[in-house]
């Protein structure tokens, strides 16, 4: 199935961080990709994401305006918006590693 693409807008990118905001049209998705750095994703509305895994299953996960969630790196899905809404999130990824 053929979706139209998320839009990201790169806001941050440097040695330590990259930050990038993802816009959604209803029923737009990122493709499918894997997550190189570990990350956190700040929603910025309230609504659900379809999250579909390499096997093409789907799962719809419910997001709240403001409440963030982290992922290690490794992830790979395509996320797609499954609202009649326009959808869209903040991601940080994590490009270095804490140093302790």
């Amino acid at each position: 199935m053929s979706r139209a693409a998320a839009v990201p807008t790169l806001q941050v990118d440097n040695e330590r961080i990259r930050v990038t905001e993802w816009r959604f049209a209803p029923g737009a998705a990122t493709g499918f990709h894997r997550h190189e750095y570990d990350y956190c994703v700040v929603p910025l509305y309230t609504g659900k994401l379809g999250i579909e895994a390499k096997d093409k299953s789907m799962i719809e996960a419910p997001l709240t305006a403001g409440v963030s969630y982290y992922r290690n790196a490794g992830v790979e899905h395509d996320v797609i918006n499954v609202n009649a809404f326009e959808f869209a999130f903040v991601e940080i990824e994590l490009k270095e590693k804490v140093r302790g």
